[in-house]
């Protein structure tokens, strides 16, 4: 399988950036996207379903309450850089509040996807995947099959 991220700097003509420079927030708003196509993949692969029940299976896996129980999961199994960047995110002043979450589960979440939106966009997909799993299987496993 090629590498998507760099089929699409080719086809899409996007530029060198250092993935650092991005702001927390930036990182974020990618990060969203990651976990969210992640989660919606998960969840369709699970079988036709009406359309409603599949965005109903995905809102809770990515609400800011359950990417704060992630958090919880996943703290420890971060590596010094990825803690960083979580940090960063997690201590970014958002201008948009929490919907549906305390402030500090926003500002988890915040910082989960900026963490996500790190790994993708420096090519870390096998770590990502890997992170979203045990994030996934430490909230709620029902996403898994029971024979994993």
């Amino acid at each position: 399988m090629s590498d998507f991220l760099e089929a699409m700097r080719e086809r899409m003509e996007l530029k060198d950036v250092d993935v650092l420079t991005y702001s927390p927030l930036v990182l974020a708003y990618i990060g969203d996207a990651i976990f969210d196509v992640i989660i919606r993949t998960k969840v369709v692969n699970q079988g036709n379903m009406q359309v409603q029940k599949m965005h109903d299976a995905t809102i809770h896996y990515v609400k800011a309450d359950a990417q704060a129980a992630m958090v919880a999961v996943l703290k420890d199994q971060l590596t010094p850089e990825e803690l960083a960047v979580y940090k960063r995110g997690h201590n970014a002043k958002s201008h948009s509040s929490a919907k549906n979450a305390t402030i500090q589960n926003y500002r988890k979440a915040t910082g989960l996807e900026a963490l996500f939106g790190y790994l993708y966009l420096t090519g870390k997909y096998d770590r990502l995947l890997d992170l979203v799993r045990a994030g996934l299987k430490g909230y709620d496993n029902s996403l898994f099959s029971s024979e994993e």
